[in-house]
C-alpha cells in the first residue's frame, strides 16, 4: 500500500515548501477533522467555489447537493475540479507587521468528480454522511423518501492528487527585532460543540441521543 500521494505539478508547494505534507495520515486527519469544504470549478470562463458538507470513504471523497443545481450539472459533465479544506487553529502576532501569520491547516486535492448513480448506492453514501456527522444518528432518522434521494445528487472523487499545507508554532521575525519590546505570540483559536438546543417544535418527553456527548470536531 503506498503511503503517501504522488507529487505533481499540481500539488508541488512553490513557497513555503517545508510546510507541505503528501503522507495520507496527515492528508485524511484534516479531510476528517473539518465538516466544511470549498468546491472550485468553472462555468463559461468564470471560476466559483462552492461551500458544502464533505466526507471521506477510504481514498474517494464525497459531497452532495441539489440535482437541479448548476454546480451539480457542471461538475458531473467532467470539469476538473479543486476541493480544498482548512481549519484556523492561531494567529500568529509578530514584532512586524508583515511577518503576523496564521497557524492552519489544509488541503487541496484535485480532480474529475463523478456522480453516484442508483438509489441504493446514493442511499449508501448518505448514510455514510449522517455517520460523519453524528456516529448512530442513521439509525434514528425515518426512511429518505423515493423523492428525496431523487433530488439529490452525490458526487464523488477519487483521492489522487493531494497535498496538506500546516503552519504551526510561534513567530518567525528578523532577527534584530527579538530585542524589541514588543509582545509576540500565538492566540489560539479552537472550534467546540455547545451543549445541545432542542427543536422547540419537537414534542415534549424527547431527550437528546447519547451518541451527541460524544460529537467531537477539529
Amino acid at each position: 500500500m503506498i503511503d503517501s500521494y504522488t507529487l505533481t505539478p499540481k500539488t508541488r508547494l512553490r513557497r513555503a515548501h517545508n510546510r507541505g505534507a503528501y503522507d495520507k495520515k496527515t492528508v485524511h486527519a484534516i479531510i476528517d477533522a473539518a465538516l466544511i469544504c470549498h468546491v472550485g470549478y468553472v462555468i463559461d470562463g468564470q471560476p466559483f467555489v462552492t461551500p458544502t458538507i464533505h466526507w471521506r470513504e477510504e481514498e474517494r471523497l464525497y459531497w452532495h447537493g441539489s440535482a437541479a443545481s448548476r454546480a451539480i450539472k457542471m461538475q458531473k459533465s467532467g470539469v476538473p475540479v479543486c476541493v480544498t479544506v482548512s481549519h484556523l487553529d492561531g494567529l500568529v502576532l509578530a514584532r512586524s507587521g508583515l511577518h503576523h501569520s496564521l497557524n492552519y491547516r489544509s488541503v487541496m486535492a484535485f480532480g474529475i468528480a463523478e456522480i453516484v448513480q442508483g438509489r441504493t448506492a446514493k442511499e449508501d453514501h448518505l448514510d455514510a454522511l449522517l455517520e460523519r456527522i453524528a456516529p448512530g444518528r442513521k439509525d434514528d432518522v425515518r426512511p429518505n423518501t423515493v423523492q428525496e434521494v431523487k433530488g439529490t445528487a452525490v458526487m464523488g472523487m477519487d483521492l489522487d492528487e493531494a497535498v496538506a499545507k500546516v503552519r504551526d508554532g510561534g513567530p518567525i521575525d528578523d532577527d534584530e527585532d527579538y530585542d524589541l519590546n514588543i509582545w509576540a505570540g500565538v492566540l489560539p483559536i479552537t472550534q467546540k460543540v455547545g451543549k445541545p438546543i432542542p427543536d422547540p417544535l419537537m414534542k415534549k418527553g424527547i431527550r437528546a441521543p447519547r451518541y451527541l456527548k460524544k460529537f467531537q470536531i477539529g
